[in-house]
């Protein structure tokens, strides 16, 4: 089911991104992960490969996840927007409403128990799209938000963006802490 929803993505024209992408970004990992992660948009490295979270900033998300004992095929890392932005500004609404149907989809097929929003930008869409307004990632990050809906059911957990780490060195504990508190309830969850 993932290999069709991501062969949509590759014919996707319901934005204007597909005249600038070298790629689409549809996402990679477990179609059966517990834990789905999701992005902002991919980045120029994403765009050239066609993976997500291959450039610094998946550097920065592996060394996360090691630090908690996940490795990213047991995971499902993807972003809301599956095309690169132009010089990697901010996805735009009309681009997040006509890309948001392909990672509905995704979280529908995967039926992820976790999911991590990295960034405002998926955390805003999420909270949006389950009825709740949109906080700064400053004020919601590492606190679970249990979801429950007719067709999904979840523990979202807003996180620092790992290019935050990149960028400010100083957000490195407040990113550790986020992983933290997702690997507890990874565990709470399997008692």
């Amino acid at each position: 089911m993932l290999d069709e929803i991501a062969e949509e993505i590759r014919k996707c024209r319901r934005c204007d991104l597909w005249k600038t992408r070298k790629n689409t970004v549809p996402g990679e990992g477990n179609e059966n992960a517990e834990v789905m992660f999701i992005g902002e948009a991919p980045g120029r490295k994403e765009d050239e490969t066609g993976k997500p979270f291959v450039g610094a900033a998946g550097d920065v998300l592996n060394e996360m996840l090691d630090g908690i004992e996940l490795k990213r095929e047991d995971v499902f890392i993807t972003s809301v927007l599956k095309c690169r932005p132009p010089n990697n500004r901010n996805p735009r609404p009309d681009e997040i409403a006509a890309c948001s149907l392909f990672l509905e989809e995704q979280m529908r097929t995967i039926k992820p128990r976790v999911i991590c929003t990295l960034g405002n930008v998926a955390t805003a869409y999420l909270l949006r799209r389950f009825g709740m307004k949109p906080q700064p990632i400053s004020r919601i990050h590492g606190k679970p938000i249990n979801i429950d809906t007719l067709d999904l059911h979840f523990t979202l957990i807003p996180m620092y963006h790992p290019a935050a780490v990149i960028y400010n060195a100083g957000m490195r504990n407040a990113l550790v802490n986020d992983f933290k508190t997702l690997k507890k309830v990874i565990y709470r969850r399997t008692r």
